[in-house]
């Protein structure tokens, strides 16, 4: 217990400078902007700012804080749209419309928009005291991962996001290929042989992070925005008597809230889950506990649990997919990915190491998460009329001003014009892979791990002169290509059983 209490006092020292503390409020406020505008997102918001904050020369913990304040931020700003008009503004918001915009239409607009920030705050709450307790305890296990254990961890990761994609996994395969391909080009840091690089030098060190991340995502996402004519938007919902939530109202959902943010915990936790399946899983979890016991339960018409639970939920995942990039160095979702990328700009590797190495970074982010939160609850709940007017904002102003953002922050990094077509010509390919709805996370992932697994199993297997045994051969790698094969097999066999069960119960009747 001292030694936590030590950790924290470090951390809120680090997290209550005057520097630190502008910058979570700033990243906050561009965070929730980011939520609302249907169609950008957290991936995008964190993209857009890590070649400004490098630019900037911020010290590693403090564009840490900038980053993860933007993401928390955008899982707060994207039900606003979701309750208001329908329109989710990021992909872990989706299941909020389902009770949230009928809410709104029933005249319960400012109290469902207030209620979601206090179970996003809750949320996140719990998953800050579950990174507390749990990250040095995942920390200290983490060490006895050596190659071996890592590698499989990456390819356990790689099956937990494919497997969560649905009918179509092959395409996610697909994409986590097509970023490790991404990986491989630039100079083999072992033989020193140049790879796909068609002779061109500023191939040399490889597609850098940040322009590829901006072109699969910024780029291609204005495409689609300018494609599908989003933007000025003009929002109407019927007045609402009450600002604000009431007591009987919060009483409701607590347990509610509280299940849905532990449950949301341990997906987020899970490498590639995110915070999309979170809420997904929380709702249907929500709706089959309160439907079995309560008989007026309107889950779909404007229940306030159904509001509750995917908003705790989302946030709780979004926290919780830091731990296994701070513990293991593998990120927990595609926007902690983005921000491991940006730790990689500053020569710093997430993992068991940093939190002795470097204690400074870690549990100053942990402390700005807990301060982050407290400063959206306060944020989010007078503003709400400020942020939604931002989707008056007319596509030709919009699309442009994100792209030009986009373009200074990708020059800034390298000087040079052809990162800048690099990127363009990325965002044209990411474009299209998203017309034939090839997943995007799943790529960034394997642009984020490809050269960490490459490296990993190379030195795996230099220790034994190439003997793939020492890849099952511990308890860990064991107990990992269980799990992997697990998370690939079960979830299309259990799609599988339950569709043939429908089709069954059709042909009877």
């Amino acid at each position: 217990m001292s030694a936590l209490l030590d950790h924290l006092s470090i951390g809120f020292g680090v997290a209550f400078s005057w520097t630190n503390l502008l910058v979570a409020a700033i990243g906050s406020f561009i965070g929730t902007i980011v939520g609302v505008l249907p169609g950008l997102g957290p991936i995008n918001g964190v993209a857009m700012l890590v070649p400004i904050a490098f630019a900037m020369q911020l010290p590693p913990e403090t564009a840490l804080i900038l980053l993860a304040a933007v993401y928390v931020g955008a899982e707060y700003g994207g039900r606003i749209t979701s309750i208001l008009i329908n329109v989710p503004g990021e992909a872990a918001a989706v299941m909020t419309t389902m009770d949230g915009y009928p809410l709104a239409r029933q005249g319960l607009a400012s109290v469902a928009l207030s209620l979601s920030a206090w179970a996003s705050f809750i949320g996140s709450a719990i998953a800050i005291f579950g990174i507390l307790l749990l990250a040095p305890l995942l920390a200290g296990w983490a060490i006895a991962f050596g190659p071996a254990e890592y590698f499989v961890l990456m390819v356990f990761a790689f099956c937990a996001l494919t497997s969560l994609l649905g009918e179509q996994p092959v395409k996610g395969i697909l994409a986590a290929m097509v970023g490790l391909s991404i990986s491989t080009i630039g100079v083999d840091a072992n033989s020193g042989v140049y790879r796909y690089t068609f002779d061109i030098p500023n191939l040399a060190d490889g597609m850098d992070f940040v322009v590829v991340v901006i072109g699969l995502f910024a780029v291609a996402e204005m495409m689609q925005m300018l494609e599908k004519l989003l933007g000025g938007v003009s929002i109407d919902v019927p007045k609402s008597e009450r600002k604000l939530f009431n007591f009987k109202e919060l009483a409701f959902t607590w347990w509610t809230t509280v299940r849905s943010g532990v449950l949301g915990f341990c997906i987020g936790v899970l490498p590639g889950a995110g915070a999309s399946v979170a809420s997904a899983v929380a709702y249907a979890n929500e709706k089959k506990i309160t439907e079995g016991k309560d008989p007026n339960a309107k889950f779909g018409r404007g229940d306030l649990r159904g509001l509750a639970a995917p908003e705790a939920a989302n946030n709780s995942a979004a926290m919780g997919s830091f731990i296994p990039m701070l513990t293991l160095g593998v990120p927990g979702s595609g926007t902690t990915a983005v921000m491991m990328g940006a730790l990689t700009l500053y020569n710093i590797t997430p993992g068991p190491v940093l939190f002795d190495a470097q204690p400074q970074i870690v549990w100053g982010l942990i402390a700005s998460l807990f301060i982050a939160n407290v400063m959206l609850f306060l944020m989010n709940v007078p503003l709400v009329r400020v942020f939604a007017s931002m989707l008056s904002i007319p596509p030709w102003l919009l699309v442009p001003g994100i792209l030009a953002t986009s373009f200074i922050g990708v020059y800034a990094l390298n000087g040079t014009t052809f990162d800048l077509m690099l990127m363009v010509g990325v965002g044209l390919i990411g474009y299209f892979l998203r017309k034939m709805d090839v997943p995007m996370a799943p790529m960034v992932l394997g642009v984020v791990l490809g050269n960490m697994m490459e490296q990993n199993l190379r030195r795996a297997l230099s220790i034994t002169n190439g003997d793939l045994a020492i890849l099952f051969q511990s308890g860990i790698t064991i107990g990992l290509w269980v799990a992997a094969v697990l998370v690939a097999v079960v979830p299309p066999y259990w799609r599988y059983r339950t569709r043939k069960k429908r089709e069954n119960l059709a042909a009877q009747a």
